[in-house]
């Protein structure tokens, strides 16, 4: 079997808002986030997992901040796109585990809807989705409310 792996890692900083956008699901929220795009630090990570796996580069490199097609961007459309790079290169996602840093906001109510997100946009089964959260125990900049982060890990399975 040919299998690869890949991690990612994301962060972005509060601001202004009323909502952070986790896994494609909007969560309400006191703060938004600084951010070119939607700001989807699961999504990001991921595509970021995806893309390590294959030596692609990084999202920055697909999506570049500085190009304002991506102002505002739905998240969901960079995992699409990731997808179908993995899948032109004969590879599909086996499985992936999203962890995300933050004291707040609580991401267990919704981590079933992103699990279930995650899966329609790949094209898998809700089974081989994880989304998982974590605190920082108040240390660093998420424990000081700051901002959020999330890592990831993709296994692609080639055929």
């Amino acid at each position: 079997m040919n299998i690869r792996i890949g991690q990612g890692y994301d962060v972005h900083a509060f601001g202004d808002g009323d909502h952070v956008m986790l896994g494609g699901v909007r969560v309400a929220h006191e703060r938004g986030v600084i951010a070119h795009s939607d700001g989807d630090v699961v999504l990001h990570a991921l595509c970021d997992a995806m893309l390590g796996a294959l030596a692609l580069g990084d999202i920055g490199k697909h999506f570049p901040p500085s190009d304002e097609r991506w102002r505002g961007a739905d998240s969901r459309a960079f995992l699409r796109h990731c997808n179908d790079l993995i899948a032109q290169r004969g590879y599909a996602v086996g499985n992936c585990d999203v962890t995300v840093v933050c004291e707040r906001p609580k991401v267990g109510p919704h981590a079933q809807a992103m699990r279930e997100s995650i899966a329609a946009d790949l094209g898998i089964a809700v089974d081989a989705v994880s989304v998982k959260a974590t605190t920082s125990e108040k240390l660093g900049f998420t424990g000081r409310g700051e901002g959020i982060a999330a890592t990831a890990v993709c296994l692609l399975v080639g055929a």
